[in-house]
């Protein structure tokens, strides 16, 4: 029997409404009255690669908890592949591979074993190809030399990409992702890109909760910004990153007389680093603010707007800094 034919999902009906995910007024209050997550109305579109943004105590683990039906919501609905969480819990996560706050390991189990246990854990895992899968499982997150040795003896890293392995272990519509390059050099990094790029274009849509706003710019098509348990924005990456202001950048060898003219021609928050200068663009002609330059006797070198990125973003949105790992 092949892989392909070696594990048949139960059927889910196909979505009950738009979006692998989709939330209406999610809402978690835990006792004390501590407000975690805040009426959240979120989307994630079939197929994306959806980036989770927000700074510390944001409520995006909290969130990610409920879609997993670990946690029940105080209001509000949350609908995952079409079918309400956690009501119907075990019809669709069977179709979801998850790694979440870490992987759960035992350590005195090589890699190998730790797989094998939990294939073996699963009521829909045909165990005449769990080897199979188990292989290539390994082999898809770079841990096949390593199958043999002991868990406990892993790196942060390697533990990270055997919990990814277990998450891939069979063909899945959804995969939800949290921090998953957390102890990653920059090798395993790239892997693990052209790893999530890769199943989506295979079909997969995958949930990323990520404080490296440049890993999510890069591999991510969509993303959600959180901030204080509540949606401040969502949107395709490229559109987030565009609503943020460029930055006007100026290199001159008269850096400080630059600054001057700028600054009286409205340039905000200008700043000399070297012989270059930069400050948010006005509201008026940049051709104008050129011209004034040269008027005044500044040396031009350089003159432009730098795109906006999605750290620009985020900090616009929520004021926060770029520590934003909770």
């Amino acid at each position: 029997m092949d892989e392909a034919s070696a594990w048949e999902p139960r059927p889910v009906a196909p979505d009950a409404v738009d979006g692998v995910i989709r939330t209406r007024a999610l809402t978690k209050r835990y006792r004390g009255g501590q407000l975690a997550v805040d009426g959240l109305d979120l989307t994630v579109p079939a197929g994306s690669v959806f980036g989770f943004l927000g700074p510390n105590g944001s409520g995006k683990t909290t969130t990610i908890r409920m879609l997993m039906g670990l946690i029940e919501p105080t209001s509000g609905t949350a609908h995952v592949l079409g079918h309400p969480v956690p009501r119907a819990a075990r019809t669709v996560l069977p179709h979801i591979g998850a790694l979440i706050e870490g992987p759960a390991l035992y350590g005195f189990l090589t890699g190998r074993d730790n797989l094998l246990r939990y294939d073996a854990a699963d009521p829909t895992a045909d165990p005449r190809t769990r080897s199979t899968r188990v292989a290539a499982a390994l082999e898809r997150v770079g841990l096949t030399a390593a199958a043999g040795k002991k868990a406990k003896a892993y790196s942060l890293g390697m533990k990270q990409r055997l919990g990814l392995a277990a998450a891939l272990l069979q063909p899945r519509r959804l995969l939800v992702l949290d921090e998953p390059t957390n102890g990653l050099d920059p090798q395993g990094m790239r892997e693990i890109r052209s790893l999530v790029r890769e199943l989506a274009s295979d079909g997969t849509t995958v949930f990323v909760s990520s404080h490296l706003l440049d890993e999510i710019e890069q591999v991510c098509t969509h993303a959600a910004v959180m901030a204080h348990g509540r949606l401040v924005t969502q949107g395709p990456v490229a559109d987030l990153a565009a609503g943020a202001r460029g930055q006007l950048v100026v290199t001159t060898p008269d850096p400080g007389e630059a600054a001057r003219v700028l600054k009286e021609q409205g340039v905000g928050d200008v700043v000399v680093t070297g012989d270059r200068v930069t400050g948010e663009p006005p509201e008026r002609d940049l051709a104008d603010v050129n011209a004034a330059l040269v008027a005044a006797g500044v040396r031009v070198r350089g003159f432009g707007v730098e795109r906006a990125s999605l750290e620009d973003a985020f900090v616009a949105l929520t004021g926060e800094g770029f520590d934003v790992a909770g």
